[in-house]
């Protein structure tokens, strides 16, 4: 089920008030976008599992601190699972492996299922690279890339979730692209 904004963070106000089928709700609808993006960044399905797990069980021991500041909800959840990864990174655990990717991981299907290692460590560094810059774009473009890409949504449930007009969120879209060509390194274009 997709949600809009407003609807979303009217399931942030009654999850706030202790509704817990209102956080259901929110674990309903963003647990995708949370692994998918979990998964994108460690390349380990297990990892990713587990990062997500954790982003929500953050996410409810903090949803009453939450408040609304013009952003989709799906960008907080990223947010936290964002936080996860480069705490794990930080911690010295993370290896440098990179597993052969499966259909069912729901990756874009861009990336090679049984590519040589070469091609694997070159998928991982673009990945890598590309969400080291998402960080440095503004917060519409931010959220509209985390959404069209990483939330897999399409125009019209991107331009519902952040109160746009679907041409809004293809210029926002076209912008956001043409800024994360620019900033990636030339070997990487």
């Amino acid at each position: 089920m997709s949600t809009t904004r407003a609807e979303g963070w009217s399931l942030v106000r009654a999850a706030q008030r202790g509704d817990p089928a209102a956080f259901a709700e929110l674990y309903r609808t963003h647990v995708d976008v949370v692994f998918r993006y979990a998964l994108l960044r460690t390349g380990d399905r297990d990892l990713a599992e587990d990062v997500t797990s954790e982003t929500f069980l953050r996410a409810l021991r903090r949803i009453s601190s939450l408040r609304e500041r013009g952003r989709d909800v799906s960008a907080w959840f990223v947010t936290i699972a964002r936080n996860l990864v480069l705490d794990h990174v930080r911690s010295g655990q993370y290896r440098m492996e990179v597993p052969v990717a499966r259909p069912e991981d729901g990756l874009p299907a861009s990336l090679p299922v049984q590519a040589g290692p070469e091609q694997k460590v070159l998928t991982e560094a673009v990945h890598s690279e590309l969400l080291r810059h998402l960080g440095r774009l503004g917060t519409d473009q931010r959220e509209c890339v985390v959404l069209r890409f990483l939330g897999g949504l399409s125009v019209a449930e991107t331009a519902a979730r952040m109160g746009r007009n679907e041409g809004a969120v293809k210029a926002l879209q076209q912008r956001a692209v043409r800024r994360l060509a620019r900033m990636l390194p030339d070997g990487i274009r």
